[in-house]
């Protein structure tokens, strides 16, 4: 089965995934959990969050649910990211480009060489 949005499946992989929905009651739950996850990260809908934890944690789904206790450890920093449109991805994209550039060039050459690759690229 394939594993993107459901919107983009084509009609026999909508059918297959229909199919296999119905007859399995926990697959079913799962796919409802992370849809609507998926929902409150690309709307901002952290006021749905606690909602979430609480459907989460009552599914008994392992994964799903283990998950939902973690975010309930740490509620208030996962409620801003879910609700603010401000977030750090540019500054770590770029922390990971230069740990990509260090991980190529590990042994090969010093500091003013890895300097000089990430100033250009």
């Amino acid at each position: 089965m394939a594993r993107r949005h459901p919107g983009t499946l084509t009609e026999e992989e909508k059918l297959l995934r229909k199919s296999a929905l119905t007859h399995c009651p926990e697959l079913r739950t799962a796919a409802e959990l992370t849809s609507s996850f998926a929902e409150m990260l690309t709307t901002l809908g952290g006021e749905d969050l606690p909602d979430w934890i609480t459907e989460a944690g009552a599914s008994k789904l392992p994964g799903i649910s283990t998950f939902a206790i973690g975010l309930n450890s740490d509620f208030d920093a996962v409620t801003a990211g879910l609700t603010t449109d401000w977030n750090s991805g540019p500054v770590e994209g770029a922390v990971n480009r230069i740990k990509m550039l260090k991980r190529q060039m590990f042994g090969r050459a010093g500091f003013t060489l890895l300097r000089k690759r990430v100033l250009l690229a």
